[in-house]
């Protein structure tokens, strides 16, 4: 399994940066106008056929006043998803891991901190939603973020997801 954090990460403002950049990148952002609530979300879409390529999002959200992101795309060798069952999952599964890391991390610099800064990161967003083929999906890939301790955020509220990873398919 490789490491979701390896290699490089696109940024509009920044260009190609690396995962420790994208922490250092998120706390800046925060640190600019802490006056603000905000929200960190993890989303994954996936490009058609039997070898995708899975755009995976991570969204720094200041509450009614934009926000940030960082992209990466993840291809797979030799590996191929022969239905949109496996692809969907695939996608849950990219964004569990990045959320777990990138948890991890953000709490490990929040620790660092003289001052913490305040942040919410507890939603990973999926590319399902009740009307399409992949309603019958829900129940499992909600079921998937919860038991890696996010909530889940479904269509149409899944923005990072079914926008903005999908601008990137």
């Amino acid at each position: 399994m490789q490491d979701i954090t390896a290699g490089k990460f696109y940024n509009p403002t920044k260009g190609k940066i690396d995962f420790d950049e994208v922490i250092k990148e998120i706390f800046s952002y925060i640190k600019e106008c802490p006056k603000y609530d905000y929200e960190i979300i993890v989303g994954c879409d996936s490009s058609s056929g039997q070898e995708p390529f899975f755009p995976i999002a991570i969204v720094v959200l200041r509450k009614g006043a934009g926000g940030r992101f960082f992209l990466k795309r993840i291809k797979y060798h030799n590996r191929k998803f022969y239905n949109l069952h496996e692809r969907i999952l695939e996608e849950v599964l990219l964004s569990c891991r990045l959320a777990l890391v990138l948890r991890d991390r953000t709490q490990e610099e929040t620790l660092k901190l003289a001052e913490p800064l305040d942040y919410e990161f507890r939603y990973i967003h999926a590319d399902v939603g009740a009307n399409g083929a992949t309603r019958d999906m829900i129940k499992e890939v909600v079921g998937l973020i919860k038991g890696n301790g996010f909530e889940a955020k479904i269509k149409p509220e899944s923005f990072v997801a079914s926008s903005i990873a999908d601008r990137f398919s």
